[in-house]
């Protein structure tokens, strides 16, 4: 039984990193200045920049401006990523115990 639970947890985890991967998030700054997207493994797919809404002689304001963008971007496919996780638990407890961990 313990076994059967185990390989079920993998296979679970499995198709989540390939959900994951399929899922996108994009993220701005500087009101939309630049823009990065990630994928939910939490790999950069993108960065678009607007040169017309920064100073291209600015490049520490550009540089912020994309670590921003990137943070945010990471932070919402970490966030996505947790809910996935929460879920997978919730449906792998016995009937009614998937509430003990706040579902």
């Amino acid at each position: 039984m313990f076994g059967d639970m185990m390989n079920q947890m993998q296979e679970m985890q499995e198709q989540m990193q390939k959900q994951l991967a399929e899922q996108s998030f994009s993220a701005e700054a500087g009101g939309g200045a630049v823009t990065v997207t990630c994928n939910g493994a939490r790999s950069i797919t993108n960065v678009k920049i607007d040169p017309e809404q920064i100073d291209l002689t600015d490049a520490e304001g550009l540089e912020d401006l994309i670590v921003v963008a990137t943070n945010r971007a990471l932070e919402a496919a970490a966030a996505y990523e947790a809910e996935q996780a929460g879920s997978m638990m919730n449906n792998m407890l016995p009937g009614g115990l998937g509430g003990l961990f706040g579902g």
